[in-house]
């Protein structure tokens, strides 16, 4: 099997749902970096295919999520008819009820599956689907816009494999969902580069969180105060998942590569830009493992879909040009958007907001290298 070849998962029928007009979950931002992909030629290299995919089957959504929730999903999913349960997280402003909102869901679980099942059955070296990533969905409750736990669901199937995962999440928000699932295993290694919890969505993601029982020092978290920038995120990355990632040597890496983390980012308080994201990505390239990507946050459209255009042509091996096309100016051009830069400068924050969070994080960085890295280390190899 060539381990050259990559995956591009995309269904048309990823823009036919729709969270409501007020809601900051736009779904029209896949077809956007889709478009965005296409003006650069990125789908039509010839390592790559473009794949479709199915709704995921119940069976397999019963290895994490609870049936009472996957009935009441189905139920709610049947009208437009304004309903709520709350005890599962279900009709509020968070996490709307609407017609189709079950084959929604379970269509992005499927095209995260595929994806998973690509890289493990035949030999992709990556593959990509940017309507993933939803990682606050629990068992038994929708929450953060996510309804089901995609990342968890292929990543139980890989588990059940024998294979050992490793999961990377650099969106703006704490990847609880997928922690809580694997956090007391030692087979799962979670690692989340998110905003503090301090004063932030979800509220968790400490760097006390390191798991329980077989799983203690298999969960980490590197929570970062508003202002961090691009040198500092990618210090975060460089001193605390990268050497663990490598020492934890896995089989395959799932990601999640938000773009919710951007400067311009209107829920977020972080100063990230294409820089140290594009940098983190390039990183997890060179490393060679096997990769499945999911989209995950990114409430800024133009920021999404440059963020996520970089992504797969990282996955690929191109570099582009910093000016976006011509083509896709013409497109975006009659809905008001201004951009002409795929790329952007490196990014200073301000002091003295700046000085407070590098302080913060260095002391995180201390913290989890004393109760993490002996662990993992010394379990898994030293880097040499």
């Amino acid at each position: 099997m060539t381990r050259g070849r990559t995956a591009l998962i995309y269904s048309p029928l990823f823009g036919t749902f729709d969270y409501g007009s007020d809601h900051p979950f736009k779904l029209q931002r896949t077809r956007m970096a889709y478009d965005l992909m296409d003006a650069y030629g990125l789908l039509e290299l010839p390592a790559m295919e473009i794949r479709d995919c199915n709704p995921i089957s119940d069976e397999l959504l019963l290895s994490f999520h609870s049936p009472d929730y996957i009935a009441r999903l189905k139920e709610f999913s049947v009208s437009d008819e304004a309903r709520a349960d709350f005890r599962y997280g279900l009709g509020d402003a968070e996490c709307p009820v609407f017609k189709g909102l079950y084959q929604y869901a379970t269509l992005g679980v499927g095209a995260t599956f595929e994806a998973a099942r690509l890289v493990e059955e035949e030999g992709f070296a990556a593959a990509f689907n940017m309507n993933g990533g939803w990682h606050h969905a629990h068992r038994s409750r929708a929450s953060g816009f996510s309804y089901l736990n995609d990342a968890v669901i292929a990543i139980n199937w890989l588990v059940s494999r024998g294979r050992r995962v490793l999961y990377l999440d650099i969106d703006a928000h704490h990847g609880d969902g997928v922690q809580e699932a694997y956090y007391d295993t030692d087979q799962v290694l979670t690692i989340s580069l998110h905003e503090s919890g301090i004063y932030f969505y979800p509220g968790t993601g400490y760097e006390d969180e390191i798991g329980e029982g077989r799983g203690t020092g298999y969960s980490v978290n590197v929570p970062l105060l508003a202002h961090t920038d691009d040198a500092l995120y990618l210090k975060a990355f460089d001193e605390v998942a990268y050497p663990l990632i490598a020492a934890f040597n896995p089989d395959i890496i799932v990601t999640q590569i938000g773009a919710d983390t951007f400067r311009t980012d209107p829920l977020t308080n972080l100063e990230i830009t294409t820089h140290s994201y594009s940098g983190i990505l390039a990183r997890i390239k060179r490393l060679k493992i096997p990769w499945v990507a999911l989209g995950g946050g990114g409430y800024d459209l133009m920021n999404t879909t440059r963020a996520w255009t970089i992504a797969w042509a990282i996955m690929n091996g191109v570099e582009l040009e910093p000016l976006l096309p011509s083509s896709f100016i013409e497109l975006i051009e009659p809905l008001g958007y201004q951009n002409r830069i795929l790329l952007d400068a490196k990014h200073w924050a301000h002091e003295p907001e700046r000085d407070t969070a590098l302080i913060s994080l260095q002391q995180s960085i201390a913290r989890i290298k004393k109760s993490i890295f002996p662990g993992i280390l010394g379990n898994h190899g030293h880097l040499t």
